[in-house]
């Protein structure tokens, strides 16, 4: 029998040419185990003689569930997106939830508030990147109700986490350029979210525990155990991106601030400070020797190719990705687990030996 096609196919029009109620229409869509077989294949095959779809929006709320996990970021994303590192992490994010037929959607601060911003995201879960407890708004992501996986914070055991060792890799970074005789250094630092200044105090910083803290920390052993001291108006900070590294070396060059070494925080501001010396006649590494932190892609093709501390982006985004959906898929929230990674050393030719015993920066 041939159904008359409504110009709108409602749920209403498939429960009269079914036979049945609307609820029922509904169930058979998003419960079809509470039906025979019969009854919902039947009303199935009325929907698909119709021409009716159910609305996705009705379908999500009557399933709570959106098969959408969300990438939470504290940063605006057109901050984000200047840096490569965070490119390579979503991509490591959205390979395991295409994997397993989940879409993905990023959340940043809407109108400033990461709060209103998470109560409008329509997803099973988060991973959360860069989230510390000092965020203002942090309280209401941990109250939404809703699966978290942290990502470089560990600060909320009740939740899952993935980190690297952040302080191992700068501490191999100093140890590095302390080893080819530099003991003056720049260190340039990433601004954190939610600190609005030109630059971080190093106090700020030392007293933290996020990841820019552990670095610090993994600067300073280093630099400690063989006597090196880095007075605080050499630590300076920036946005992630080329522009910030290029301005905070600016800075630093217009403070008359000596120092033969940088040690950056970001591969992407290592750079800007690449471009920014050579701009000014500056050789990398004869003048100047620069180290990063991330190993983002573009670090080996840069003139000369940056040493950088590796990490492993794109995995620790898969990692998270998949803690996060085995808490979504199990509903089991009691028991978190925590991965930490690892971190190396990758030396390249922005690093050299330190010729000019006077030569100052």
């Amino acid at each position: 029998m041939q159904h008359p096609r409504p110009v709108r196919v409602r749920i209403s029009d498939v429960a009269s040419s079914a036979g049945v109620s609307k609820s029922t229409v509904s169930i058979a869509f998003n419960n079809p185990e509470r039906l025979s077989p019969e009854t919902s294949a039947r009303i199935r095959h009325v929907a698909e003689e119709l021409g009716y779809r159910p609305n996705p929006v009705a379908r999500m709320l009557a399933q709570r569930h959106t098969s959408t996990i969300g990438i939470l970021t504290p940063q605006a994303l057109v901050v984000d997106f200047a840096n490569p590192f965070f490119g390579m992490f979503s991509q490591g994010v959205a390979s395991v939830a295409e994997e397993f037929g989940y879409g993905l959607l990023f959340v940043s601060p809407l109108h400033g508030s990461l709060a209103r911003a998470v109560g409008r995201a329509s997803v099973d879960g988060f991973v959360a990147i860069g989230l510390g407890e000092d965020h203002p708004d942090v309280e209401h992501v941990r109250n939404a109700g809703l699966p978290i996986v942290l990502v470089d914070s560990a600060a909320f055991p009740e939740h899952g986490s993935v980190t690297v060792d952040d302080e191992g890799g700068a501490f191999a970074a100093a140890e590095h350029l302390l080893d080819l005789g530099h003991t003056e250094f720049l260190v340039l630092a990433v601004d954190p979210p939610n600190v609005a200044s030109d630059d971080v105090p190093a106090s700020l910083l030392l007293d933290g525990v996020g990841v820019m803290a552990r670095r610090l920390r993994g600067y300073r052993r280093a630099l400690d155990a063989r006597g090196v001291h880095v007075p605080d108006e050499n630590i300076l900070s920036g946005p992630a991106s080329l522009e910030g590294g290029i301005a905070a070396f600016e800075r630093a060059l217009d403070a008359g601030l000596h120092f033969t070494a940088v040690l950056a925080m970001s591969d992407v501001i290592a750079i800007g400070v690449m471009h920014a010396a050579q701009a000014r006649g500056i050789d990398i590494p004869g003048d100047l020797s620069v180290v990063g932190f991330d190993n983002i892609d573009e670090a080996e093709y840069q003139h000369p190719p940056l040493t950088t501390v590796h990490q492993p982006v794109r995995e620790k985004g898969a990692e998270a990705a998949r803690l996060l959906l085995d808490v979504v898929d199990r509903r089991d929230y009691a028991k978190p687990e925590h991965r930490l990674l690892e971190t190396r050393l990758v030396t390249r030719a922005s690093t050299a030996p330190l010729t000019v015993a006077d030569r100052r920066w």
